[in-house]
C-alpha cells in the first residue's frame, strides 16, 4: 500500500531537458513559458500553479497557470538576473471552484430556495476553511462573504473575485507537486552577442609584432562597427621547441612568431610562462589589463581563448610530468592524428592518477583571467576533454561568476555538441559554414530552432574562422561574403566573424585546403583597418539593424517563407511589436527574381489594405498588398532586411504573489 497518494496527477512538465537532468537556458529579460499536463479522476475543478525563485532568493514567487485545453495548463515567469532559477508545478482539487460551478447550475436550473440555502451552507464551510490561514485583510473579505452567504445572497457566491480569493487561501486538497527543474540564465550577450575575432599581434601597420596597447587602438573601430565581444586567440607565451613556420610549415625561421595555440614559452625575465601569462611581445599582463579596461570603457566584452594543451616549453612539462602521456622511452608524447604529427604541442592526460590536482589547476586558469576582468571565453576543442571535467568546472565557476559566457569550439558529431551544451556551454559553434543551399539552411534551422535543442543549445554562427575558409567564400567573392554575413547575423541572434580577412574579402586558400593562405595562426599580417572599399560599412549597417530590432536579438520565432526561386531563402522573425523578414540570395554570380509568399493574416497585417515595408539594409520603402511580393536580388545587392509595419499587443499576465521559501 502507498504511504500517501493523490487523485491529482501531473502527467508532464515542459520545457525540460532529458526529464530535468539538465537545466534549460534563457537570457536575462526572457520569459520561461511552462506547460503542464494535469488530470484528476471524475470532473472536479483543479488549481494549478507555477512556483519559481532565483537560487539566491529566500522568497518563492507563485503564479496561476491557466487552462489551455486538453488537460494542459500554462504559466510563465520572467528571468531578471543571471544565475539559476528553480521552478516546479503544483496542482490540487479546487473544492470551491467545483462547488461554485455546481451552485451556478443549480441557480440557473431553478432549484428550490431550500436547496439553494442548503448549498450556501456548504459554501460557508469552504469560506471558513479558506479564512482560517488568510492574512487579516483577506480574512475580513472572506468573513464578509460568509455573512452574505448566510443571508441567502446567491449572487455573492457567483463572482470571480471570491473564487480567486478562496483559491489563494483554501487548503490544497489532494495536492501533487512536480519535480523541481532548473533554468540557467545567462547575460543578454550570450543570446545576442556579435563576436569579432582578430590577432592582436597583427594590429600594427608596419609588419612588426604589435602589443596589446597597439591592439587597443583598434577597439573604437570595432565598437563603431557594432560588435559586442572582442575575441582574442591565445595571448600567452609561445613555445620555441618544434615551433611551426608559415602556413603550418614543420620548421620555423628565427623570426617566425609561431602558433598562439602552442602555449608555453619564455618570459622577459627568462622564466617560463604558460596559461596564466601574457606573451612579452604583447606587453605582458599590464598591457592586457589596459586592453580590458579600454574595451570596458567602450562597452565591449573581451573574450580569450582557453586551449588546454602545452608546448614543449610550458612550465607544466617540468613541474607536472605526470599530467602528460608518455612514450615507452619515457619521453612525453606530442599531439598526433596519424599520420599527422603536431610536435609543437603536447595533449594533457585527464586520466592521470593526479587528476584532482590537474582539474583544480585548469579551473584556476579560468579564475586567473576572471580576476583580470574576463568573463567570456572561447574553448578550443572541448570535445577532446572529459565531459565530467567540463560539467564540474563550469558549474564551479558559475557559483562565483554566474555571468560567465563560454563558447564551445567543437566541430564534431551532433550528439557530442549537444551534450556539451547541456552540461554548461552556453554558446556553440555549428555546421552553419557548411550549409549553403536554401534547403540545407532551412533544414538546419528547423533542427536548431524548432526542436527541443532550442532549450539548451544556443548556436553561434560563424561564416569563417582562422581554421575555416569555405569554398563558398573563395568562389563567391564579395557577394558571397555579404550574403553569408547577413545569414550569420540574422538567422541566429548570436554570431561571430574572424574580422580582418572577412571584411577585406581575403579569400585565398592554402593548397586547396579549407583554410586561409598566409594564415595568421603562423605569421603576422598587416591590414588596412580603415579601407573605405572594405565590407566595414556593410557590416556596420547590419549590426545597427540588429541592435535596433528586437526580433533579430532572439532565435525562437524564426519561420521560413516561400520565395519561388531555388537560390533565394526567406525567413521571418518577430516580437510582439517588431516584425522582420530577411531575404538572401545564395547565387553570388547571377541576378535572382522570385515572389515572396507572405500571408498578411498570419502575421497580423492588414489583408484588405496595404502595409508599409522598409528595406533597412538598402534604405528603401514600399507598400505591399496581398500575399505575393516581387523580389530581385543581384550580386551587388544580395540581401534585403525588411521591417513590416504593424502594431503589437500584449495580454495581461495572470497575477503573481510571493511567499517565503520555507513557509
Amino acid at each position: 500500500m502507498p504511504k500517501s497518494w493523490s487523485r491529482v496527477v501531473i502527467t508532464s512538465v515542459s520545457p525540460t531537458v532529458d526529464g530535468g537532468q539538465w537545466p534549460i537556458k534563457r537570457a536575462v529579460g526572457e520569459h520561461v513559458v511552462v506547460t503542464a499536463g494535469v488530470i484528476v479522476d471524475s470532473h472536479e475543478a483543479l488549481s494549478v500553479e507555477l512556483v519559481y525563485r532565483h537560487e539566491n532568493d529566500d522568497t518563492e514567487h507563485i503564479t496561476r497557470m491557466s487552462s489551455v485545453g486538453n488537460d494542459e495548463y500554462e504559466g510563465d515567469f520572467a528571468v531578471s538576473e543571471v544565475g539559476r532559477y528553480l521552478y516546479r508545478v503544483r496542482a490540487w482539487i479546487n473544492r470551491f471552484a467545483t462547488w461554485q460551478d455546481q451552485f451556478r447550475r443549480r441557480v440557473e436550473g431553478g432549484e428550490s430556495q431550500a436547496e439553494i440555502e442548503s448549498e450556501l451552507k456548504v459554501g460557508v464551510s469552504l469560506l471558513e476553511d479558506a479564512a482560517e490561514d488568510a492574512p487579516e485583510d483577506d480574512r475580513d473579505l472572506l468573513e464578509a462573504h460568509v455573512d452574505a452567504f448566510k443571508q441567502g445572497n446567491e449572487q455573492a457566491a457567483l463572482g470571480d473575485e471570491i473564487a480567486e480569493l478562496v483559491r489563494r487561501h483554501a487548503p490544497h486538497d489532494q495536492q501533487s507537486t512536480s519535480a523541481t527543474y532548473e533554468v540557467l540564465v545567462d547575460p543578454k550577450r550570450a543570446r545576442s552577442g556579435a563576436w569579432y575575432e582578430f590577432f592582436p599581434r597583427s594590429a600594427r601597420d608596419d609588419d612588426q609584432h604589435a602589443t596589446l596597447d597597439d591592439a587597443a587602438e583598434r577597439l573604437p573601430r570595432i565598437q563603431e562597427m557594432g560588435f559586442d565581444i572582442v575575441y582574442l586567440p591565445p595571448v600567452h607565451p609561445i613555445g620555441k621547441t618544434n615551433r611551426k613556420g608559415p602556413d603550418d610549415a614543420p620548421q620555423a625561421g628565427p623570426d617566425d612568431p609561431g602558433s598562439p595555440w602552442a602555449i608555453g614559452g619564455v618570459l622577459e625575465d627568462g622564466s617560463k610562462g604558460g596559461h596564466k601569462s601574457v606573451h612579452p611581445k604583447l606587453g605582458g599582463i599590464e598591457a592586457f589589463d589596459r586592453f580590458v579596461e579600454r574595451a570596458d570603457e567602450l562597452g565591449l566584452d573581451v573574450a580569450i581563448d582557453i586551449a588546454f594543451q602545452c608546448s614543449p616549453d610550458h612550465p607544466y612539462i617540468e613541474e607536472y610530468p605526470e599530467w602528460f602521456y608518455h612514450r615507452p622511452d619515457g619521453s612525453i608524447r606530442y599531439a598526433e592524428n596519424p599520420p599527422k604529427k603536431y610536435k609543437d604541442v603536447h595533449p594533457i592526460n585527464f586520466e592521470t592518477e593526479e587528476w584532482p590536482a590537474l582539474w583544480q589547476e585548469l579551473k584556476s586558469v579560468f579564475e586567473h583571467w576572471i580576476d583580470h576582468g574576463v568573463t567570456t571565453f572561447r574553448v578550443d576543442n572541448p570535445h577532446t576533454k572529459p565531459f565530467a571535467f567540463w560539467q564540474w568546472c563550469l558549474r564551479e565557476l558559475r557559483t562565483e561568476t554566474p555571468e560567465l559566457i563560454v563558447l564551445s569550439e567543437a566541430f564534431t558529431k551532433p550528439k557530442t555538441m549537444y551534450h556539451l551544451a547541456k552540461l554548461g556551454f552556453n554558446n556553440s559553434y555549428t555546421y552553419f559554414t557548411w550549409r549553403n543551399t536554401p534547403e540545407a539552411l532551412e533544414e538546419y534551422g528547423e533542427e536548431l530552432f524548432h526542436t527541443d535543442a532550442v532549450e539548451y543549445f544556443r548556436p553561434n554562427f560563424w561564416p569563417n574562422t582562422p581554421d575555416i575558409l569555405h569554398d563558398e567564400l573563395v568562389h563567391g567573392g564579395r557577394p558571397a561574403h555579404k550574403s553569408r554575413f547577413v545569414l550569420a547575423a540574422t538567422l541566429s541572434s548570436a554570431y561571430g566573424v574572424y574580422g580582418p580577412p572577412f571584411e577585406h574579402v581575403d579569400n585565398q586558400q592554402r593548397d586547396a585546403k579549407e583554410e586561409y593562405a598566409q594564415n595568421e595562426k603562423y605569421e603576422i599580417r598587416t591590414w588596412d583597418w580603415n579601407d573605405p572599399t572594405s565590407l566595414q560599412p556593410f557590416m556596420t549597417r547590419v549590426n545597427r539593424i540588429r541592435k535596433e530590432n528586437a526580433a533579430l536579438q532572439q532565435m525562437r520565432s524564426i519561420q521560413f517563407l516561400e520565395t519561388q526561386h531555388p537560390d533565394l531563402i526567406a525567413y521571418s522573425k518577430e516580437t510582439p511589436d517588431n516584425l522582420i523578414v530577411v531575404v538572401v540570395s545564395l547565387d553570388p554570380h547571377n541576378a535572382c527574381e522570385g515572389q515572396l509568399v507572405l500571408s498578411p493574416e498570419a502575421f497580423g497585417l492588414p489583408s484588405d489594405e496595404g502595409f508599409g515595408v522598409h528595406d533597412l539594409l538598402n534604405d528603401a520603402r514600399y507598400t505591399w498588398r496581398g500575399t505575393h511580393h516581387y523580389l530581385k536580388l543581384t550580386p551587388d545587392t544580395p540581401a534585403h532586411i525588411f521591417r513590416l509595419d504593424r502594431d503589437g499587443s500584449h495580454e495581461a499576465p495572470p497575477p503573481t504573489y510571493d511567499r517565503p521559501v520555507h513557509a
